[in-house]
């Protein structure tokens, strides 16, 4: 028999103390605080960042406490967190990335009102003249 019944174990491989299990609650508690506190404060493109930073360090707690991954091998825990943090990191570098494309979003919906509003009135060639008489004036000014 590889368990006995009554040895006095919980059932859990990893028993955890419920003073560390309530620590980690409040230390993830405060973290969310700090992101919520961190989108009302205009930092600029900073926000991303930090928020993606808290992101990685509360599912860091949440992976190595809950999930028991600081009894179980080192190399399980340095994988699941370095895994987590390259998410983290991509998708930090994708929503950055984005600012690049905004001149490109905002001239297509321009074409596209001038567009809409030309059908509306059944004027193509005047639509189409509204377009590069705006690409005109952009291009001077």
């Amino acid at each position: 028999m590889a368990h006995a019944h009554g040895d006095g174990n919980s059932g859990f491989a990893h028993p955890a103390p419920l003073r560390m299990l309530i620590l980690t609650f409040f230390i993830l508690a405060f973290l969310t605080w700090l992101t919520v506190a961190v989108v009302n404060v205009d930092l600029g493109d900073a926000n991303i960042y930090i928020a993606m930073g808290i992101a990685v360090l509360k599912g860091t707690f949440v992976a190595l406490y809950f999930m028991h991954l600081r009894w179980d091998r080192p190399v399980n825990g340095i994988i699941f967190v370095g895994s987590f943090a390259a998410v983290a990191l991509f998708l930090a570098l994708t929503m950055a990335d984005s600012h690049e494309y905004k001149p490109l979003q905002d001239q297509y919906r321009e074409v596209k009102n001038i567009q809409a509003q030309g059908s509306q009135w059944g004027d193509s060639e005047g639509t189409q003249a509204a377009i590069e008489e705006r690409a005109k004036a952009k291009g001077e000014g």
